[in-house]
């Protein structure tokens, strides 16, 4: 299946320039959405994951099924202010300010193999954050995946982690 075909493009959006990779034209169709769980869990199988953690919100949305499908527990990265509870948290710089996530205190305990998971690598800044958090924790980043990478950004450099898998990769705008 060609995933690719199910990705909208809308140019100039958020601002001139961007051709914002809507995802939301994949997740309508069953079979499409289905196909890329099961394209994910394949690319991961083999790593020793103990956890999935997904930023806030696409991370949700692909983080929680694929954790079910291996059989593994999901952690939600949200935005400073929205856990309840003892929180960890760091700050990151985006093109336009600055923003901080969050993840409970005790969703990831030391020495766990943790496997992020989001819609899209683009400048690996949410990533590179979410990777500090999970390290603060005492938890073992094993690798990363999303449904798009957006390599002509260099996201995956920023990572500097061994195992970064995407099923759909756009190497120009």
């Amino acid at each position: 299946m060609d995933l690719s075909s199910y990705i909208r493009e809308i140019p100039d959006f958020p601002r001139p320039g961007i051709n914002f990779k809507d995802i939301t034209t994949l997740l309508r169709e069953g079979d499409a959405f289905k196909y890329a769980i099961e394209q994910m869990a394949k690319r991961v199988r083999n790593l020793p994951v103990d956890i999935i953690a997904g930023p806030e919100a696409r991370g949700f949305v692909f983080g929680a099924p694929l954790a079910y499908e291996l059989g593994v527990g999901f952690v939600p990265i949200r935005k400073s202010g929205k856990l309840p509870g003892e929180t960890v948290e760091a700050s990151y710089h985006l093109e336009y300010g600055s923003d901080a996530l969050a993840v409970h205190a005790d969703s990831i305990h030391p020495g766990q193999n943790v496997l992020i998971v989001d819609d899209l690598l683009a400048t690996g800044g949410t990533i590179s954050t979410a990777i500090d958090l999970i390290q603060k924790l005492g938890g073992n980043v094993v690798g990363a995946s999303f449904l798009i990478e957006l390599a002509f950004l260099r996201g995956r450099e920023r990572l500097e982690l061994n195992e970064v898998f995407s099923l759909i990769t756009y190497e120009s705008e």
